[in-house]
């Protein structure tokens, strides 16, 4: 009937909590807080069993959640304005796909080439993951697009593979032949592992182009048909508008990737005419014109649209040193994730730690700050 009154800062108050918390297995404050009401009136009862909770290790092993640091602006990759496409490009894999060979199935792969700055794609097919097909799409990219000046992807083994298969072919030249080449040398970066959100640019477009194959393949086909798909899936990419298209019928159309790749926004439409006297200066003078009409819309109307972040807005404290963190992964029960200290940060260039070395069981790990949840320290 009269519960006794305690102060929320006194320590006998604070073992109460802890007691009450445990005995009830880690639950909600409330809940914590009605259960001890009927003995105990504490002062500002829900905001002192908060405060114990954030600094339980086991409520927040069960209910913290990782903070993402803010957004990083754009990087140089995004912004290189008047070169020419592919000149950064992301990879990525998706599939597999099955495509009936005879009376068997067998698996298929697709290998999205993204451009940072033009956001142009190119697709190809792969007969398997390994490093070999990959070095064989990569040949026949180059081929038709152009070689690229570096190349980003994930932490995959077959890119990994493909970059040591290069560097061994390139250390193996002779020095005449390294010193004629070495301008031409692809420049392989790669985003650190469990981190899909490094290269948001082609996860999208890879969501793109399963909803698109997902609609005219379903589940299995031919490899003739799958191929033939992922050009058309191609083209439609590449005729997307960069940024808004207005209603307004004043209003200039909305740049596309064709628009530098092809001279016109769409494959459908003609191709401009020239008498046979006219070839020679009148086409280079209208292709020019066309290249600059991209760059000056795209630096006009595409870029300043890139500025803004759609998420992630909040400055939040770096991770530090020696801080106990519990490693996220998707694949597993909550109750599997290991437990570990971070071994080093390393800073972005405005300073924000994205990217950290955490030490597991005597094993080193390089996560995003995005997949570690940080803990309590034990004691």
């Amino acid at each position: 009937i009269h519960p006794i009154v305690l102060d929320p800062k006194h320590p006998i108050t604070k073992l109460l909590i802890k007691q009450f918390d445990e005995r009830l297995l880690h639950p909600g404050a409330e809940r914590v807080y009605a259960e001890m009401r009927r003995q105990y009136w504490i002062l500002r009862g829900c905001q002192a069993i908060k405060h114990h909770q954030l600094n339980c290790l086991s409520c927040q092993r069960w209910r913290a959640q990782p903070h993402v640091p803010q957004m990083a602006d754009l990087s140089p990759e995004r912004l290189r304005l008047l070169c020419p496409p592919f000149y950064s490009t992301g990879v990525d894999c998706f599939g597999p796909y099955l495509v009936k060979i005879g009376r068997h199935n067998e698996k298929r792969w697709g290998l999205i080439f993204k451009c940072f700055t033009t956001r142009a794609a190119h697709i190809e097919l792969l007969n398997s993951m390994d490093a070999d097909a990959f070095l064989l799409a990569l040949r026949r990219f180059i081929a038709r697009r152009g070689q690229p000046k570096e190349i980003r992807s994930d932490c995959g083994i077959n890119f990994r593979g493909a970059e040591r298969e290069l560097r061994k072919a390139f250390s193996s030249m002779e020095p005449e032949l390294q010193t004629c080449l070495a301008d031409h040398q692809i420049s392989f970066k790669f985003n650190p592992p469990n981190a899909p959100h490094f290269g948001g640019m082609w996860e999208r477009e890879v969501r793109s182009i399963k909803n698109a194959l997902q609609v005219a393949v379903g589940s299995q086909a031919v490899t003739e048909v799958l191929s033939t798909v992922l050009v058309e899936v191609e083209g439609i990419l590449n005729s997307k508008p960069l940024g808004y298209a207005s209603t307004d019928v004043a209003d200039i159309d909305p740049i596309t990737p064709n628009l530098l790749l092809m001279g016109r926004r769409d494959a459908s439409l003609p191709q401009v005419a020239y008498a046979p006297g006219d070839i020679g200066g009148r086409r280079w003078r209208h292709c020019q014109n066309i290249v600059d009409q991209f760059w000056i819309q795209f630096t006009r109307n595409y870029l300043p649209t890139l500025q803004t972040r759609q998420k992630w807005h909040k400055t939040l404290s770096n991770l530090e040193v020696d801080s106990v963190v519990l490693l996220v992964d998707p694949q597993l029960p909550r109750a599997q994730w290991p437990i570990g200290k971070v071994r080093r940060t390393l800073p972005s260039s405005d300073g924000c730690v994205r990217i950290a070395e955490v030490v597991i069981d005597g094993k080193t790990y390089l996560r995003p700050v995005a997949r570690l949840i940080q803990l309590p320290a034990l004691e």
